[in-house]
């Protein structure tokens, strides 16, 4: 049985929006801590504005927890506030480091885009009364996609990549929206050809689970994701094209069970990586800074941004020199956005860095424990397709900062400075929140009825396979105009 269509678990789980709003209060509490920390440890008092923030963030988080528990009253309680507390940090680390540069202070900005952000979780979790409506808006949403991600080539580029829009002072980076927006393709076309997808086509020689699907079948999702990632390539985006890329093929290996997909995505992974490291100047010297990180040191030329890196995780130790006791700003302009990370574990060291992680591994294992939950294969894709964004984000960026793999330029979810960042990770656990919520709702309710009920069950063609085309009933949200074709067992 294909790994998107198990049955999903019948037992009802309780609400627990008590205990989402005791921890969303324990998160605040802990991230003004960290403020009033840096304000000690700088300055030997309280900062004066400590009482605003703490009072700014718990209106936010209260707020965002009015609307779950109003309408999603029987999502996951762990979502929302493990997003509070990894966004209370960020804005902790972006502060800290406002202090040692005066004259770029980037916490009030984030606090806005914050704001901004839970505001579009609450309409996002007001508005959305069931995740199935967007599989209706799937070409909506591709297109969408597609003119983000080409839009930047209009604009100059900024650090040697065109990814962003930069009008009057004010910047946007249209690659972030563009990612959910393909998640929600990638996940409403593969619900509709999942069966296709995994009988159909030809065996490569004699490996039945390499099995190709037919082209007409496999040709119009390849042909949008090498679209997007041809764009993002053109931009010198390639952090974002990497994560275009595996969430690709995580999507296609859950929706057709085949663990074939992950071994031909990893070969392809790996040559690309090879070309585009050897092709591309600006890669090139990424992958020559990842092999021989200290080389500038012994060329008398001081240390570079990924020799700092290092330098802070070693000087934290185990539990940390302390926050606003770093001097993790040596790293330059990119240390509160790609090495934001270095910050982190300079001043809480390997056990606060650890306990990032860990927040980090439970909103991703909770959004896929949703997914898993549901018996509509939409909804099990897309969850599945936006907690493993969050995943690739942190293993990319934690691996390019620690030196595990070259580094690519991205943001830490909630951690780093960047507003389109910030705001796509709140809409991003809002999804998940929906889909929690129809996923621990009774079966009984008409809202969560599942999708594949008794009469709507997949039949079995006369060759003996199943027929991946099931009934509509009236809450189903219309299907979509693709054409799944009758599968065939291989021979």
């Amino acid at each position: 049985m294909a790994a998107a269509d198990a049955p999903a678990p019948a037992a009802l789980l309780p609400r627990r929006r008590g205990v989402e709003l005791s921890l969303i209060v324990l998160a605040v509490l802990l991230s003004v801590y960290g403020y009033c920390a840096v304000g000690l440890a700088k300055d030997g008092t309280v900062p004066p504005g400590a009482a605003g923030y703490g009072a700014g963030l718990g209106v936010l988080a209260l707020l965002a927890h009015l609307a779950v528990r109003l309408r999603a009253p029987c999502a996951d309680p762990l979502l929302l506030p493990i997003a509070v507390l990894l966004n209370g940090m960020g804005l902790v680390l972006i502060y800290r480091l406002d202090l040692e540069t005066p004259g770029d202070r980037a916490a009030p900005t984030q606090l806005v885009w914050s704001t901004l952000g839970v505001a579009l979780f609450i309409l996002v979790v007001a508005a959305l009364r069931d995740h199935r409506v967007l599989q209706r808006y799937a070409y909506v949403c591709v297109v969408a996609a597609l003119a983000l991600l080409a839009l930047p080539i209009l604009f100059p580029a900024v650090n040697g990549a065109r990814i962003w829009i930069r009008i009057a002072g004010f910047s946007i980076q249209p690659g972030e929206f563009a990612k959910v927006l393909l998640a929600v393709f990638f996940a409403a076309y593969l619900a509709a050809n999942r069966t296709a997808l995994a009988y159909a086509g030809r065996k490569i020689w004699r490996f039945e689970r390499l099995q190709l699907p037919t082209g007409r079948v496999l040709g119009p999702i390849v042909t949008i994701w090498l679209l997007s990632v041809g764009v993002l390539v053109l931009e010198r985006d390639l952090g974002t094209s990497l994560l275009f890329f595996g969430l690709f093929v995580v999507m296609l290996y859950v929706a057709t069970g085949r663990t074939g997909w992950i071994a031909v995505g990893l070969l392809l992974a790996s040559l690309g990586a090879v070309a585009v490291g050897r092709l591309e100047p600006h890669v090139h010297s990424r992958v020559e800074d990842w092999l021989h990180p200290f080389a500038t040191i012994e060329a008398g030329e001081g240390a570079n941004q990924l020799a700092q890196s290092l330098f802070s995780f070693a000087a934290g130790g185990m539990s940390g020199t302390g926050l606003g006791l770093g001097h993790s700003v040596l790293i330059g302009f990119a240390a509160k956005s790609d090495f934001i990370l270095a910050t982190a574990g300079e001043e809480l060291g390997l056990v606060g860095l650890s306990a990032l992680f860990l927040l980090y591994g439970l909103l991703v294992e909770r959004g896929y424990r949703a997914g898993l939950s549901l018996r509509d294969p939409f909804g099990r894709l897309l969850a599945t397709g936006l907690a493993s964004i969050v995943a690739l984000q942190v293993f990319v960026i934690a691996g390019g900062v620690t030196g595990l793999i070259p580094l690519t330029g991205m943001a830490m979810p909630f951690l780093a400075q960047g507003g389109s960042s910030v705001v796509t990770n709140w809409a991003i656990v809002a999804l998940l929140i929906q889909v929690s919520d129809s996923a621990r709702r009774p079966r009984h309710t008409p809202h969560d009825a599942p999708r594949d009920t008794p009469h709507d069950a997949p039949r079995d063609t006369p060759n003996g396979t199943p027929n991946s085309t099931p009934r509509h009933t009236s809450h189903d949200p219309l299907p979509l105009p693709l054409h799944d074709e009758d599968p065939r067992r291989p021979g």
